[in-house]
């Protein structure tokens, strides 16, 4: 690849990923470019160590099986000072019922009742209406309950790629892919 059309390759990647409101995927991004798959992932992996620099703002990562710009998290507090976000915390029921979710996944809402030891509805409720848990399947059992799973805009809040990157809690067994 001429040095020309790689540098302006990378400037549209760049590009995309700058626009893009959620994280893309190699495969998408190559669908977007004409650019084939290998070359994409090669292009992102430069782009990432340009970010790496010294006082660069922004860098490139890695989440929910694809890429996005973000800023520095060392830089938070000044983007604090621009944006004051107006987001309603969870309440300690929906975080609780968050965790088993995403480490006992897929998990009915009798499952999760029954490790949290109240009833689930609502804080399961808020929790699919805030697009961090989804509807997975059923369960093939009587009744056949719904099981329920993170999204991933759940990975991308946590800033995470898959669930794998969990840490481990002790006296859980290891997460299965």
């Amino acid at each position: 690849m001429v040095l020309f059309f790689k540098n302006e390759n990378k400037g549209i990647l760049e590009s995309l990923l700058f626009v893009a409101t959620e994280p893309l995927t190699v495969s998408r991004m190559s669908q977007i470019t004409e650019i084939e798959e290998q070359t994409v992932s090669e292009l992102i992996k430069e782009i990432q160590d340009e970010y790496t620099e010294p006082h660069k703002g922004l860098m490139i990562e890695q989440v929910a099986g694809g890429y996005r710009i973000v800023t520095r998290p060392e830089y938070l507090p000044y983007i604090e000072k621009l944006y004051k976000p107006q987001v309603n915390p969870l309440s300690q029921a929906a975080l609780e019922t968050l965790a088993i979710i995403a480490y006992k996944h897929p998990v009915t809402k009798a499952e999760i009742e029954s490790i949290r030891g109240v009833k689930a509805d609502s804080v399961v409720g808020t929790l699919l209406e805030r697009g961090l848990v989804e509807e997975v399947g059923r369960k093939d059992t009587p009744g056949r309950p719904i099981l329920y799973g993170v999204t991933n805009k759940f990975l991308e809040y946590l800033g995470l790629n898959d669930l794998d990157q969990l840490p481990q809690i002790d006296g859980l067994p290891p997460l299965v892919s």
